[in-house]
């Protein structure tokens, strides 16, 4: 359960990495923040089900779809301004990839969450869920930490604390 303090850290990460005022900073970080421990606690009750009437698995993936897509919608839009207002063009780069990396490795998540109701089934259903979110992790958790960790070291080395 982890994720419900990673992922809305890993987006707030994101936000403080780009160019806003503080008070959209802060605004930012909690939208962002709520909409993704509310995805991680409307999901994992569905999580449970994995066998049977799976009904329940779609409702609470259709509920947690619902903040997942804002998130998505947040990061490639909402936030565009945000990116572009960037001088440095490598910061900008970084900053778009990171954006981009997180949509694309979360949009994994939703499709290994449905494999059950796609008819994968028993050990197999268990098995193939876990590697499929360990894949995801990795270039979400790892991949995009990487891009913000070169963000915040060229933005330092471009602007350091003591001038």
């Amino acid at each position: 359960m982890d994720w419900l303090l990673t992922v809305p850290l890993l987006l707030i990460e994101i936000v403080l990495c780009m160019k806003l005022p503080a008070d959209e900073v802060v605004s930012k970080s909690w939208s962002l923040g709520t909409a993704a421990a509310l995805m991680i606690i409307l999901g994992y009750p569905g999580e449970l089900i994995i066998e049977g009437d799976l009904t329940m698995r779609w409702v609470f993936w259709a509920l947690a779809m619902v903040p997942f897509l804002y998130v998505v919608y947040t990061l490639l839009v909402g936030l565009a301004s945000a990116t572009e207002a960037e001088t440095d063009p490598a910061v900008k780069s970084m900053l778009y990839k990171a954006c981009w990396a997180t949509v694309i490795s979360w949009c994994t998540y939703p499709i290994v969450y449905i494999l059950p109701m796609l008819g994968v089934d028993g050990g197999a259903a268990v098995v193939s869920i876990q590697i499929g979110y360990c894949i995801a992790d990795v270039i979400a958790k790892c991949g995009v930490g990487f891009l913000i960790y070169n963000i915040t070291i060229t933005k330092s080395a471009n602007k350091p604390l003591l001038s």
